[in-house]
């Protein structure tokens, strides 16, 4: 079976340089969750400004990671408003990590309900490498898988693991087409 080359960039200093780009994208959408927790606070509660603070950051994130951690890969031919649903739908793992988090620490910290920023951090790393693999592979993609079987690989692949990294496996078959030997025989 011939694996298919379905994830840009390839090489891991790319996908560092990416993977450090999307650190500080969060790291900007981590002081617009706080800004916008304390301006929604007062007129929201704690609980309700948390959750819409997450929407305003996440849409800040998508937006300057579109424009500039996936510039390359942001596929212009795809539509701004569905790129940014699949975004929130893509990151809704992550964000379970982060705002799972958050309200844990609310729960069960009393200083983090009265300094709420700290929880904020801690839930921001905890979403920060689910919603980077899950961006990258899904919202920010030069190629749009075409095969369920692709689609699966996208899911389970490791960014920068070894076997990303390995050129794809030689169709046996084409091999055979130009060889005088086959394969099945013995020398």
């Amino acid at each position: 079976m011939q694996r298919s080359r379905i994830f840009y960039p390839r090489s891991r200093p790319q996908i560092i340089d990416q993977f450090l780009r999307f650190g500080i994208v969060g790291a900007s959408g981590l002081l617009v969750d706080w800004g916008s927790l304390e301006l929604l606070r007062p007129s929201l509660g704690l609980i309700a400004a948390t959750l819409g603070a997450y929407f305003i950051a996440a849409t800040s994130n998508w937006a300057l990671n579109r424009l500039w951690t996936f510039r390359l890969t942001a596929s212009s031919n795809q539509h701004l408003v569905l790129q940014w649903l699949r975004f929130l739908l893509a990151n809704a793992f992550g964000f379970f990590l982060n705002r799972g988090t958050v309200f844990v620490l609310y729960a069960i910290l009393p200083f983090t309900r009265a300094y709420p920023v700290t929880a904020l951090i801690a839930g921001a790393i905890c979403g920060m490498v689910a919603n980077f693999n899950l961006s990258r592979r899904l919202v920010f993609k030069e190629k749009t898988p075409e095969t369920p079987l692709e689609l699966m690989q996208m899911a389970v692949e490791i960014p920068g693991s070894p076997n990303e990294l390995l050129p794809p496996e030689p169709d046996v078959v084409e091999l055979q087409k130009h060889t005088r030997v086959p394969f099945d025989h013995e020398p």
